[in-house]
């Protein structure tokens, strides 16, 4: 039995191009969700896969409306293979029921795991070359040494921390973690 999925990010988008597609292709069944892909929680999908079973194929327009992530998508349709339930993604002619189809899907894979570690391989080039520049990542810290010298010195005066806080212009909790307790007591 051929499976349809179809997915649109939006309510303004509009499913019918796809479920004509997969109509087209001869599923039986379309389940559809209307979210993003980057969310876990798509009713349709789950409903999708869990009425496949052993010898079916679950059916899309385009991968990218299985998933946005590429380890998401490997995950999903190497679950579906252990099911013994075939994979077809219309528009990139991928299909698991031939050798063809798998061996274009293991590239696939293969080619976005290497796009991983080569952008985590630049990102930690990037950070070392920016400390070696002196430079750090992050926000920039709301405590300077002279808020934390003009916060102890106002404490010190008597005036009480919640007030300090609001004078110094950062939350209190900010004001308790750079402010020892020995210093803030009375």
């Amino acid at each position: 039995m051929l499976i349809g999925y179809a997915r649109v990010s939006t309510a303004d988008q509009n499913l019918d191009p796809q479920c004509d597609a997969l109509k087209a292709a001869g599923c039986e069944r379309i389940f559809t969700d209307q979210k993003s892909g980057a969310r876990g929680d798509r009713a349709g999908l789950t409903q999708a896969l869990s009425h496949a079973r052993e010898g079916d194929t679950l059916v899309v327009w385009r991968l990218c409306r299985l998933g946005r992530s590429v380890r998401d998508l490997v995950s999903t349709i190497a679950d579906l293979e252990r099911r013994g339930i075939a994979f077809k993604s219309l528009t990139e002619s991928i299909d698991t029921t031939t050798a063809s189809g798998k061996l274009i899907f293991h590239v696939f894979a293969a080619l976005a795991e290497a796009e991983r570690q080569s952008i985590r391989e630049r990102t930690v080039a990037g950070l070392r070359a920016a400390r070696a520049r002196g430079r750090i990542g992050g926000r920039p810290r709301v405590m300077t040494a002279e808020k934390v010298s003009a916060a102890e010195r106002l404490i010190k005066d008597g005036t009480p921390p919640k007030d300090v806080a609001k004078i110094i212009g950062v939350s209190l909790p900010t004001l308790y973690r750079w402010v020892p307790a020995s210093k803030r007591a009375a």
